[in-house]
């Protein structure tokens, strides 16, 4: 894909001419938060694209092992599944903003990409059980499609997660059965998809998972188009009011209730690696990384991707134009979540395999903290942007 290069001059001349302006010119004002929306906006479709294209990297990858299933073709599949999760991981900042990732007609997609946590035993045998999942059980599931897995995804529960990143993840790693201090993630070997190997039904095991490499894609490129045409022509025309309101509610709540919560207060609490994001190939850490760095992206307007950089007009110019101060508090706060996030243990079952109490588990406690006051804290602008309720 050809570099694309992103810029907004036209921020900075508003940035000035609002934050000088004494009787908060109403056109002056309407375009400056219509440069902002545009930002969020080219944001959203250059990490949106970048994911797709990985995504496809991903799928091609599988491709290649399921058709020659050696070693070295199936540590080539982890690596691009690594690999993709770098470029989704940013992406998660989108949610909560009625978008397409998760609300009106394209809802359903975000559950069908990054559903956890994921019950191993729903998609194929767990120890214990060698008979377990939709891979071995040819009776109830004779013929394996896309729109099969598709339909049983939350079936009967919401840990029946049988599609997505982390379905691919548990059928390339398989279960983490490792204490926490081994620092090993999930051990599957390659000859579970080899004629005659070491599990039964490989010939299924290999078309699940280029099935799921296909679903990946094709959810991904849904999302990639309504960012390049539909969703973003409705977005740039919205409520200006409302748009601002929303881009500040979601990221909060994305920082406090999702990944602070959800995401790294749940697995510490319970001390259970089960809880992790990624918890077949230990890179929770990296998830926690990137959704902040998402959020991030989007309050400074700044986007470095693989094949397109974005710098525009931000949530952060937009505030500092209304209250310096608390625009420079918001600096400070995001930038000691970053450095509290950064400083939690790597794996991240080693750094909750103690619970709270440990070194390693106030290090995840201080870093729930500092994402929660940033996200309370971005709750304020609403008021200084003469945002109503």
């Amino acid at each position: 894909m050809k570099k694309i290069t992103m810029l907004w001059g036209l921020g900075t001349v508003l940035l000035l001419t609002f934050a000088c302006s004494n009787n908060d010119d109403s056109n002056e004002r309407s375009a400056f938060t219509t440069a902002v929306m545009t930002t969020y906006a080219d944001i959203a479709l250059a990490n949106y694209t970048d994911a797709l294209d990985d995504a496809r990297a991903l799928k091609d990858a599988i491709a290649i092992f399921v058709a020659n299933p050696t070693a070295v073709n199936f540590e080539a599949a982890k690596a691009a599944w690594l690999t993709s999760r770098e470029s989704y991981g940013t992406t998660e900042a989108f949610r909560f903003a009625n978008g397409p990732i998760d609300s009106g007609d394209t809802e359903e997609i975000e559950g069908l990409l990054n559903s956890w946590p994921l019950d191993e035993a729903y998609v194929d045998y767990v120890d214990g059980d060698l008979n377990a999942g939709i891979i071995n059980n040819t009776t109830g599931f004779p013929t394996l499609t896309k729109e099969l897995l598709e339909t049983q995804n939350g079936e009967g529960g919401e840990e029946n997660v049988s599609v997505g990143y982390h379905a691919i993840e548990f059928l390339l790693w398989g279960q983490d059965l490792t204490n926490p201090s081994a620092n090993q993630p999930g051990q599957r070997p390659f000859t579970d998809y080899v004629d005659s190997g070491t599990a039964e039904n490989q010939d299924r095991r290999r078309q699940y998972l280029a099935l799921l490499g296909e679903l990946l894609v094709e959810h991904l490129q849904v999302i990639a188009d309504a960012w390049e045409g539909s969703f973003r022509s409705s977005f740039l025309q919205s409520d200006q009011e409302e748009a601002l309101k929303t881009i500040i509610n979601s990221i909060s709540e994305f920082s406090k209730g999702e990944l602070a919560g959800e995401r790294m207060r749940t697995a510490l609490n319970n001390q259970d690696q089960e809880d992790e994001h990624s918890c077949f190939s230990d890179n929770t850490h990296r998830d926690i990384r990137l959704n902040l760095q998402g959020v991030k992206n989007i309050y400074t307007g700044s986007y470095i991707g693989n094949n397109s950089t974005v710098n525009g007009t931000s949530l952060a110019d937009v505030i500092e134009a209304a209250n310096a101060a608390l625009a420079e508090e918001l600096n400070t706060l995001l930038g000691e979540a970053e450095t509290k996030v950064e400083a939690t243990d790597a794996p991240f079952d080693q750094a909750i395999a103690g619970g709270p109490t440990t070194p390693e588990g106030e290090e995840v406690g201080e870093a729930i903290d500092a994402l929660s006051d940033f996200a309370d804290k971005l709750l304020e602008a609403k008021a200084e942007l003469g945002i109503v309720e």
